[in-house]
C-alpha cells in the first residue's frame, strides 16, 4: 500500500494514539484520496484486525464539496477523514483543472465492494437510517446478493431530532451488536454531522454515509443502469426520475464544477506540480479505556 503513510503523535488522556495519512489530492484545497479500491478496503481490513474504533469515509462528490468550501465543519469532516473517495464525474472533471487524475468510487459501488469483500473476513455490519423499511429490505437484498454477509444490525431513527436519552440507547444498540462498518444513510450533510458526533462513542471500526445507497440498494429508489454508471451519466438518470428532489442539489453542484475549473484554469494549477497532501486521522484501541475528546485531537 504505498499511498499510505504512518506516523506517530503523541498520548491524549494518557492513552497512545496513532495516525494513519491518506495521499489526496488537494482540489481547491479539499482532499480526494488517492488510493485505489484495493488500498482502501486493504486498511478497512487492518484496522478492523487491529480492533481499532473512529475511523471513518468520506464519500465526497461535487455537492458535498460545494458545501466544504463554504461550510467550514463539513471542509473539516472531508480533510479528517480517513479516506475522501470521490463520489461523481464532477469532482473528477474539476480535479484536471487542478492537474488531478481521480478514479471514481461512489458510496453505493464501495458498500457493494465492502459487503462482498467481508464475507469471507466475517465483517459485521449495522444499517442506520432510511425510512421506516428501507434498511430492513436492504439488509434481505445484500444478504441475498453475499451469501453469508453479517449484518448484524438496523435502526431507522425517528425523522426528528432526538432527545439525549433517545441518542444514548441507540449508541448502546449499535455497541450491543458490536459491527465492524456502521453504514449511515441519513443524507447529505445530516449523516456527516451524525458521524462526527458520534466518533468514539460509536465502538466500530468504520463508519460510512452513503446517503441514497439505502435507496438504491434496497430497491426503493432505481439505481442507474450500470453502463450509465460507468460513463459518470448517473446523474442524468437520477434527475430524470426525481426532478424536484434532484434539481436544487445538482444546481449546486454545477456551482461548484463551474467556479472550481474557472479557478483552476484561471490561477493555471494544471500547469504547476500537483498539490498532495495528507488526510490524518486519529485511531482508537476498542481496549483503551476511556474515550477521547474527539472535537480536539481531530481538529
Amino acid at each position: 500500500m504505498p499511498d499510505l503513510q504512518l506516523g506517530d503523535v503523541g498520548s491524549a488522556s494518557g492513552k497512545a494514539a496513532s495516525v494513519r495519512a491518506c495521499r489526496a489530492a488537494l482540489i481547491d484545497g479539499l482532499p480526494i484520496s488517492l488510493a485505489s479500491r484495493d488500498e482502501i478496503l486493504a486498511e478497512m481490513d487492518r484496522a478492523i484486525g487491529a480492533g481499532e474504533i473512529g475511523h471513518y469515509i468520506a464519500i465526497t462528490n461535487t455537492e458535498s464539496m460545494y458545501h466544504g468550501l463554504r461550510d467550514k465543519t463539513h471542509g473539516r469532516y472531508i480533510s479528517a477523514a480517513d479516506f475522501s473517495v470521490c463520489d461523481g464525474v464532477g469532482v473528477s472533471v474539476a480535479a484536471c483543472a487542478w492537474g488531478h487524475r481521480i478514479h471514481r468510487l461512489p458510496g453505493p459501488t464501495l458498500q457493494l465492494e465492502c459487503s462482498r469483500h467481508g464475507v469471507e473476513r466475517g465483517w459485521r455490519h449495522f444499517l442506520y437510517g432510511g425510512k421506516p423499511g428501507v434498511a430492513d429490505a436492504m439488509s434481505a437484498r445484500l444478504c441475498a446478493k453475499f451469501p453469508g454477509m453479517n449484518i448484524c444490525g438496523c435502526y431507522c431513527p425517528p425523522f426528528r431530532p432526538l432527545t439525549a436519552e433517545e441518542d444514548d440507547a441507540i449508541i448502546d444498540l449499535i455497541n450491543a451488536t458490536e459491527p465492524d462498518i456502521v453504514w449511515v444513510g441519513l443524507g447529505l450533510l445530516k449523516q456527516e454531522r451524525w458521524v462526527t458526533a458520534h466518533l468514539g462513542r460509536v465502538k466500530a471500526p468504520w463508519m460510512i454515509g452513503v446517503g441514497a445507497a439505502f435507496d438504491f440498494h434496497s430497491g426503493a429508489v432505481p439505481w442507474a443502469p450500470a453502463p450509465l454508471r460507468k460513463l459518470g451519466l448517473e446523474w442524468i438518470f437520477q434527475l430524470a426520475l426525481q426532478p424536484r428532489q434532484r434539481i436544487k442539489r445538482y444546481l449546486r453542484s454545477a456551482i461548484y464544477v463551474a467556479q472550481t475549473l474557472s479557478r483552476g484554469v484561471v490561477t493555471a494549477q494544471f500547469l504547476r506540480p500537483p498539490r498532495i497532501g495528507a488526510s490524518p486521522s486519529i485511531t482508537w484501541r476498542r481496549q483503551e479505556g476511556p474515550k477521547p475528546n474527539f472535537q480536539n485531537t481531530r481538529s
